[in-house]
């Protein structure tokens, strides 16, 4: 593969340092340890957990304490919270800090999700100006020492975006970065994302890094935003989904040590077994993760001559072994496909009107009777 590459670049949030400007996007179902992990073996950057709601965190339950452990090779750790209270997010990112559970926390605005945002959260939240500020500010003074950072999108739809008052105010109340998916909730993953808001993100914040998020399906696609955008770094969700060595790939472009991928048919073989692997240990149960795995399939194998009947196979598999034997049927001198293993992957949907709670946009400030509503807005869920 052909890679665009670009002067060497690092990053720095808070105390920091990357050796590349890049970093993993939160994935419900996706980012947990054993993808992380494997991400991590391939290039370099920052590795954020899927998203952790606020109150379930404060509220200790199992799965939510479960899945805010990191392995003990991953450095820097980092958790993305969600939540719509400022009270029950400082006291979430508290725990974070006293018991020493990460090393940096991001805050997510971004979920277009509509069974979060018609409570008012996600995407819809910095609509609502000064509770997004105290959201923020709270969140920051409980971080203390620990860099904070926030993910949002350019709006609500785009008679609404929010997200250069959004910016500012992030700034103003101190987080350390500030990364923009460059789409309003009412398009969801659909078209293109809107790179020039990264630029105009990037001019309106000044004093701490703006990263952006959206298309970014290669390492080439990486260098082109920051070279259009100038942002200080980018932000890789749905673009490595079936290929954790794109981080690889991101290394090599920014300059940093890497192993050149030749990305083989027995390459992507080994990656999936390594992954099958990975979910085995951190479910500790060898049924569940290679059930986990399932749904990277698709993604791993695209483009790739493998036949329905592997596929399936691989689909429903349920044991390492299984893998192994569906995999060994493989043809592992077969060379990468290009243009057909490439583009666009993962969950795009449709424009769709956004689900938002009655009387929403009448007003930036949140009535007092639409606070014990969005309480609902704290339930498992992602995106952004």
């Amino acid at each position: 593969m052909t890679l665009a590459t670009a002067s060497a670049r690092t990053l720095r949030i808070g105390p920091i340092a990357l050796d590349v400007p890049v970093v993993l996007a939160p994935m419900a179902g996706i980012t947990n340890t054993a993808f992380r992990r494997l991400c991590r073996e391939y290039g370099a950057g920052l590795y954020v957990s899927e998203m952790i709601t606020s109150r379930a965190l404060v509220e200790r339950n199992e799965t939510t304490m479960r899945l805010i452990r990191h392995h003990e090779s991953e450095t820097p750790r980092s958790i993305q919270l969600y939540g719509v209270d400022p009270h029950t997010i400082s006291e979430a990112v508290r725990i974070i800090v006293a018991e020493d559970h990460a090393d940096h926390i991001d805050l997510n605005f971004g979920c277009p999700v509509p069974k979060v945002t018609r409570k008012g959260g996600g995407a819809a939240l910095p609509w609502k100006s000064s509770l997004f500020s105290q959201i923020v500010t709270q969140a920051v003074k409980a971080a203390g020492d620990v860099p904070l950072t926030i993910k949002m999108r350019k709006g609500i739809d785009p008679d609404h975006l929010t997200f250069l008052d959004a910016g500012r105010a992030a700034e103003d109340a101190g987080v350390s970065a500030i990364a923009l998916h460059a789409r309003t909730a009412s398009e969801f993953y659909s078209g293109f994302a809107d790179w020039n808001a990264i630029g105009e993100l990037k001019q309106a914040v000044t004093s701490v890094p703006v990263l952006g998020n959206g298309d970014i399906w290669s390492a080439a696609d990486a260098v082109r935003m920051m070279e259009q955008t100038d942002c200080d770094g980018v932000v890789v969700g749905r673009g490595c989904l079936g290929r954790p060595w794109l981080f690889g790939e991101l290394a090599e472009a920014f300059g940093a040590d890497s192993h050149p991928v030749d990305a083989t048919l027995g390459f992507v073989a080994n990656a999936f077994r390594r992954h099958a692997e990975l979910l085995v240990e951190f479910f500790e149960d060898e049924d569940r993760g290679c059930r986990d795995v399932r749904k990277h399939v698709a993604w791993y194998f695209k483009g790739y001559p493998v036949g329905g009947d592997i596929r399936t196979g691989l689909a429903t598999a349920s044991s390492l072994a299984e893998i192994d034997d569906l995999l060994g049927q493989l043809d592992h001198s077969a060379p990468y496909p290009g243009a057909d293993a490439e583009g666009q992957r993962g969950r795009s949907g449709r424009p769709k009107r956004p689900a938002l709670p009655d009387k929403w946009l009448e007003s930036r400030e949140l009535a007092a009777s639409a606070s014990e509503m969005m309480r609902g807005a704290e339930i498992e869920n992602s995106g952004g």
